[in-house]
Order: structure tokens, then sequence, then C-alpha cells
């Protein structure tokens, strides 16, 4: 839509609405659409707004965690997530559906994906997708348009003459679906009246396919999960494929009877699942703004990053709250949480479902949710590891255990500008048992699961006993690093720190190596502290993204 269009149907601002928040939302939706990077100076164009405010906007969203400042980028930082993660939280569906839908996709061998509606368009909430050279480049958070998918025609089926009328002007003003960039345009768009027709199809039988509407090639069968409390559509479960394999009709024929079998299995754990108790709000945010504001001044837009919060205020146990429940939560004044509510509402990031009481809808996922829950520990992992580099001045790395579970794979790196440095580069493969990373790896696993492969002499103070490694390990476990003194090379020492998941489980390593002349074993044991914290940060940064997405390790 163009933005002539776009102004014309857009409806007018409110007179109570925070005008900060609502640049700081063009700034990250802006960001979101340009795949979670783009330049100040392309922000300023992107969004009309003066570069003062662009620069105020940013530094705010930095201080938050929301963004990185890179040079004269910005850029999502996963932080951000965590207003995504609020939505799907309090939505529930992930949670309770999120496995069935995994399941299917392992015994289909076929991408699974779970949509709610989203106006006239389809967003995604969940994702099990299949790695092959063709797969699914959808990703949680992104928008289709009805027309051009399965689960569409599904959500029409519910549609008010309203809401028809809305989807016509829309598709008359675009209907090449310009506006909707995670699909290519359409290049022979589909009347509005075969639209239609697939909509009273799908009313009828109750499932509704996709026959290459989004590309060549890409076919896709829907069913619609119901709400047994209130029998409407609580969101739709599509079998994705490709031509190559299954054509449209063979998904219906062949896939359609088990995608049904498991959205029955889906409706009876809605139909089962206890009521959630409440998960703890976040509290003190309101204090922490004005401390920001009083540290950082004219920088920190403290009405944006109030704004911000109250999106934060919804979660688990808490899908619908009043402004009472906002306002408590937050710790913000009725007042201020009243104009961030009005500001979202106008913004559609929040509906009221009853007077009086609020709740979020699956436009928050438009704010940066789909470029950053494909980011991988490594991607994650690389602003920190380069700031403690900087801080150290010695190269770092990250490192996982390969599947033998004998050797250690180096996946991210920042080398430091040295005449003598460690010469080691991403995809290395070294022996576990000799590595500070591998001992921190296979430290955390139970004895009996560790492969330590044969320990052959790598040089000479390389341990190659079985009962002094299986000490050394218990060590490490047991003081949370290990150090490594020139057992892998003469004259390198190496020093390592677990990077743990949601669980608690060790899934990665991070580490600093330098030659002996450089740091006695008392000053490489002085680095801990700030390795320790490098992987704090890394792993608040892991938790958030893993929410409800899967972070691959490599």
């Amino acid at each position: 839509m163009n933005p002539t269009l776009q102004e014309a149907a857009a409806p007018a601002v409110p007179d109570e609405a925070v005008t900060p928040l609502i640049r700081g939302i063009a700034v990250l939706r802006q960001l979101t659409e340009a795949g979670g990077t783009l330049s100040l100076s392309a922000l300023e164009r992107a969004t009309g707004l003066a570069r003062s405010t662009v620069d105020r906007i940013t530094s705010t969203l930095a201080h938050m965690g929301y963004v990185r400042l890179d040079g004269r980028d910005a850029v999502l930082a996963p932080r951000l997530m965590e207003l995504g993660n609020a939505y799907l939280d309090a939505l529930r569906l992930p949670a309770l559906l999120g496995a069935r839908a995994d399941a299917l996709a392992d015994e289909l061998d076929e991408s699974v994906s779970l949509a709610v509606a989203d106006d006239d368009g389809i967003r995604f909430i969940h994702q099990a997708t299949r790695r092959r050279a063709m797969s699914l480049s959808f990703r949680i958070g992104d928008l289709l348009p009805v027309e051009r998918t399965a689960p569409g025609p599904l959500f029409t089926t519910e549609w008010t003459a309203q809401d028809w009328k809305r989807w016509r002007a829309r598709r008359a003003a675009n209907p090449e679906n310009r506006d909707f960039p995670a699909v290519p345009p359409a290049e022979h768009p589909r009347s509005a009246e075969e639209f239609a027709r697939r909509s009273s199809r799908a009313r009828q039988d109750g499932w509704a396919l996709d026959d290459q509407l989004i590309e060549p090639g890409l076919v896709a069968v829907a069913v619609p999960v119901r709400d047994p409390r209130t029998g409407r559509i609580a969101c739709a479960a599509s079998v994705v494929s490709h031509t190559s394999r299954h054509t449209a009709a063979e998904l219906r024929d062949t896939l359609l009877p088990r995608l049904r079998a498991a959205v029955a299995t889906m409706e009876e754990d809605l139909r089962t699942a206890p009521r959630p108790e409440p998960a703890p709000a976040p509290s003190g945010l309101a204090t922490w703004t004005g401390a920001s504001k009083q540290e950082l001044g004219r920088e920190f837009v403290e009405s944006l990053a109030r704004g911000l919060t109250v999106l934060t205020a919804f979660g688990k146990g808490r899908a619908e709250l009043t402004l009472t429940e906002v306002a408590r939560a937050t710790g913000l004044a009725r007042a201020t949480a009243r104009r961030a509510l009005i500001t979202y509402e106008h913004l559609g990031l929040i509906t009221q479902p009853r007077p009086g009481t609020f709740t979020l809808t699956p436009r928050v996922l438009s704010l940066g949710y789909p470029p950053l829950s494909r980011a991988s520990l490594p991607h994650i992992a690389a602003p920190h590891l380069a700031a403690l580099a900087e801080r150290i001045h010695e190269s770092t790395s990250l490192a996982v255990l390969t599947a033998a579970g004998n050797e250690i794979q180096y996946t991210a790196r920042v080398a430091t500008a040295r005449v003598m440095s460690v010469n080691i580069t991403v995809g290395t493969r070294l022996p576990a048992y000799a590595t500070s990373m591998g001992r921190v790896l296979l430290a955390d696993l139970p004895p009996a699961d560790r492969a330590l492969g044969p320990l052959r002499p790598l040089a000479p103070r390389t341990i190659t006993d079985p009962r002094e490694l299986a000490r050394t390990l218990d060590e490490v476990r047991a003081q949370g690093y290990a150090l490594v003194d020139e057992e892998l090379e003469e004259g390198l020492r190496s020093l390592a720190v677990p990077v743990r998941d949601r669980s608690g489980r060790a899934v990665a390593a991070l580490n600093t190596a330098m030659h002996a002349s450089r740091h006695t074993l008392e000053n490489c044991v002085d680095l801990v502290p700030a390795l320790r914290e490098t992987a704090d940060a890394v792993e608040a940064d892991l938790h958030v993204s893993a929410r409800f997405t899967q972070v691959p390790l490599t």
C-alpha cells in the first residue's frame, strides 16, 4: 500500500497517544522489515524522523538492550524478543500445542506450522521445519496475506461483513501483496471472487489447501484448532511441503487425515489444560526508567521506555489485564499506563476483548521477532565475545561438543591483533579432553556419558591417565571453569567457562587462550570473573531467544 493510501486508511492519532512511543515502534518495525539491521541514516529516511530523534530513540533502545549500536548501524538485539514472548506466553498456544506440532512434523517428515489470525493476514506462532536443501523459510512472527495461504480461508469463515470490506479495500489497493515482506509479490493475483469461493469451501469442508499460491512449488493443507470453550478458531495447524515431494491433492488424500488426528489431540489438550498460574510480573521497571533518565539525560526518552515496559506486564497467566493491573505490574502511574495502552490500541498492538480489560494482539510479534527468531548461538554470542576480547586484550572463542562427543568444534571467534597469536578458525576441531572448552563441556556430563576417546599425549603435559582426567573433570565441575596449561600445545594456556541453556545444561563453552609468557596461572584465574560475566550475558540472550524458538548451536 502506498503512503498516500496508508495515510487515508489509518485512523487519526488519539490526542492522548504518546508520540515518542509511536516513533519508537516505527523504528523497531523498520528494523524488523530490513532484517534486523539498518544504518541510522537509513532509519532516518525510512521513518521520516529527524536524525536527532532517531539518535535519541536508538540510544534509548540500546540502553534497554533492545538494539545494539554497531558503528553507524542499529542492530536488533535478542532481548527485544521478550516483547513477543510476553504475547506468546499470554496466548499459551505454543506452550500447549508446540510439542504436538513437532511430533507431527517428525511423523510426516514435513514442516508443520501453527498460525493465528491477524486482521486480514495470518501470523505464525510456531514452526517445526525440516532441514533440507529446499526448506521452509518462514519464521515465527511472519505475516502472510490470508488469500495466499492454507489457514487464511479458515479464518475468514469467522469474518464479519466489515472484515470482508476491509480485506477487499486492502487487496484492491495492493493486489500484489507488496506490503507483506515475508512473501514474494504475487505475479498473477487471483480474483477476489476466487478467494471468496475458497472461503466457502473451507466452511463446508473444515480444511483448506494452498496450491502454490505463495510461490511455485509450495503446497500446504490446514485444519482449524478450535477453542473448546468458545468453539471459535484458536489457531490453524498446517502441513507444508513441496511439489517435488507431494502435490496438493496428495497432501489432501495422504496427510490430511493424520493432520486432523493431530488437531483432535490438540483440541483435547486445550480442553484439559489447567488454568495457568500467573508468572511473576516484572517489577521495578518504573524505578529503572527514572534512574536511566537521571543517568543519560536527554539521550534517554523516558516516555518510550516506560511505554515499552507496559507490553511486558502481560504474560503467562496474565493474558487479560485491567488498567489498574498494568499500572501495578509496571509501577507506572495510572495516567502513564493509560496513555501507553491508548497508544498501543491505536497501533493495533493491544485490544480490549471486553470494556476495561486489555490483551496483546499478534502484531506484537512484528517488533523484531521474525529476524531474531532464526538467530544461532554463535550469532547471539558474537558481540559479547567482541566486548570481552576488547576488555581483556586476548582472543575469545565459543565452541560446542561434536556429535561424537570426543571433540570440540569452534563456532565463533574474535581474534586480537598480536604478532604472536593463537591461530584457530571457526570450524576447527580439537580433542575435547585436552582443551579448556572440552573439559568444561565434558565435566557437565555424567561420567558414563563422557566420550573421551584415546588419550594421546599432544604435548609433554597432556593428561593421559583416565583416572587423573576424571578427577580433573570433577574439579572443573565444582569450580565452574577449566584452566588448561600447555596440554594441547607447548606455550599455550586456555581458560573456559560453560554457557548454559534454559534447563541449566552446558551447551557451549566460552574461552580465551594466550601464550604462557603473557599470563601466569594466577593471572589466568583472575580472568575468570570477566569470562563468567560474558557467559552470563550470552546466557541471558539465549534464554530469551529460546523461550519459543529452537536456537541452533552452530
